[in-house]
């Protein structure tokens, strides 16, 4: 067996999607587990190969591992404790950085590149392109303009009152405006959606596999650096991206014409911890900049 371990959440998922994509064909007889939170099984099922979801916890908790892997591959992040996690599988070797002869960590580096490369290392080839998903057969609509107002970290989620004045001109200009969220999230959703004027209604909830349907189906989506931008790439989907403490760099689109980040400002230094207001750089950024972008990457017109 082949054990991969990406504990983390949805867009870490997506970023890793060309890895565990080489990892399957360089070992196209051997089962394929990933070591994950069991609420990302939607989307990992999504990814194709994946034969097995071994639910992980937290790097602390204890794992239950179904077999001794033949090797292990660490694409959680540089340890030490995500090798220590792994290490309690026993495996015959340890795939990662820093460790076991593995290559060095580079701070600088796009999260799907850097993957990528610890694989290359082991002399396995991975795609940092390969970064699609298939399309839940979930019932939603098509053709929406998806707003994405929530974020992980507060210092990540753009102003409520901007994302509404986006929403404002988009439902203005004819789009049929949904607001997304998490459970956990619903609430800020309803608050961008009322000051919109769109009501209760443009608040879907959905799980795991309509949102990805959603957005697999939508005309386009507006979002911070959080895991619906990186499901906008794997599907192609025309997209804006509001960046803070995190540059685009690491974490942003792939180069294409219907992707674009937004970002004004450095990165923060290594090791600094996002505060819990919202980042300057985020707040740097203006409504007639985020339509603007949307201009460009879906060939529609909106007013300002």
């Amino acid at each position: 067996m082949i054990l991969a371990l990406r504990a983390l959440g949805v867009g870490d998922l997506a970023t890793g999607v060309p890895a565990l994509r080489g990892l399957r064909r360089a070992f196209p007889d051997e089962p394929l587990a990933l070591a994950a939170p069991a609420w990302l099984t939607p989307l990992i099922v999504l990814i194709g190969g994946v034969t097995r979801v071994v639910p992980v916890n937290g790097l602390d908790q204890p794992v239950d591992w179904p077999v001794r892997p033949r090797i292990a591959v660490n694409l959680h992040g540089r340890g030490p404790e995500s090798h220590r996690l792994l290490r309690t599988a026993a495996p015959g070797e340890l795939w990662a950085f820093e460790a076991d002869g593995g290559p060095q960590w580079n701070d600088e580096e796009h999260e799907v590149a850097r993957w990528c490369r610890l694989l290359r290392h082991h002399g396995v080839p991975a795609d940092p392109s390969d970064l699609g998903l298939a399309t839940p057969e979930a019932e939603v609509p098509a053709g929406v303009t998806i707003i994405h107002p929530g974020a992980k970290s507060p210092s990540r989620r753009w102003p409520v009152g901007r994302y509404a004045a986006v929403a404002r001109h988009f439902a203005a200009d004819g789009h049929r405006v949904l607001v997304t969220g998490s459970a956990a999230e619903r609430g800020l959703a309803l608050r961008v959606a009322s000051l919109a004027g769109l009501g209760a209604a443009a608040v879907p909830a959905t799980g795991l596999a309509e949102l990805a349907a959603l957005v697999a189906r939508a005309r386009l989506v507006v979002s911070g650096d959080t895991g619906v931008a990186h499901l906008a790439s794997a599907y192609r989907t025309p997209s804006v991206t509001l960046f803070g403490p995190m540059s685009p760099a690491r974490w942003g689109p792939p180069q294409r014409p219907w992707h674009r980040p937004i970002w004004h400002g450095t990165r923060s230094e290594p090791g600094d911890a996002p505060g819990p207001e919202v980042h300057p750089a985020l707040l740097a950024i203006e409504v007639g900049e985020v339509l603007a972008a949307a201009d460009v990457v879906s060939g529609c017109s909106f007013r300002t």
